[in-house]
C-alpha cells in the first residue's frame, strides 16, 4: 500500500482549512485516512505560529516507514525543518520566448540607430558653426579694409 502525507480540505466555501493527514494514496482527498498529523490554515499570516501545526514525531515516523509527502506538504515540512525539500528550480522559467526576444532585439537596434542619428545631427550642428564663424571673420576683415581705404 502506497502511503502519502497530504492535505485534506475542510472549512466553508472560500474559507479553507486543511488537516495534514497520512492516507492511502488511492483514497479520496477528503476521504478515509490513517492518521491526522497536523493542521494548516492558509488564512492566517505567514508568520503566525498557528498557521501550520505538526506532530513532529508522528511525521518523522511516517516519513521513516516510507510515506511520500505531496508538494505542498513537502514545502510545509521543509519550512518546519523536518524534511529538506528537493530543489525544483527551473532557471528557464522566467526567460522570454523567441518572439519576445526578437522584439527586444529590434527595439534595441532602433534605439541604437536613433542615438547614432542624434549624435550625427549634434555633430553636424556643432561643426558648421565654427566654419560659419571662420567664414564670417574674413568677411568682416574685408569690410574693415574697405572702410579704411
Amino acid at each position: 500500500m502506497a502511503v502519502s502525507i497530504r492535505l485534506s480540505r475542510g472549512g466553508a466555501k472560500k474559507r479553507p482549512y486543511y488537516k495534514i493527514v497520512v492516507s492511502n494514496a488511492l483514497s479520496p482527498r477528503d476521504g478515509k485516512f490513517l492518521e491526522q498529523v497536523g493542521t494548516y490554515n492558509p488564512l492566517l499570516a505567514k508568520d503566525d505560529e498557528n498557521r501550520v501545526r505538526l506532530v513532529e514525531d508522528r511525521v518523522r515516523y511516517w516519513l521513516g516507514v516510507g510515506a511520500q509527502p505531496t508538494d505542498r506538504v513537502a514545502r510545509l515540512l521543509d519550512k518546519a525543518g523536518i524534511k529538506e525539500r528537493a530543489a525544483t528550480v527551473n532557471p528557464n522559467k522566467g526567460e522570454p520566448g523567441k518572439k519576445a526576444k526578437e522584439r527586444a532585439e529590434d527595439k534595441a537596434a532602433k534605439i541604437a540607430e536613433a542615438e547614432e542619428a542624434a549624435k550625427a545631427a549634434a555633430e553636424a550642428a556643432a561643426a558648421p558653426a565654427p566654419e560659419a564663424a571662420a567664414e564670417e571673420a574674413p568677411a568682416a576683415e574685408s569690410t574693415e579694409e574697405s572702410t579704411e581705404a
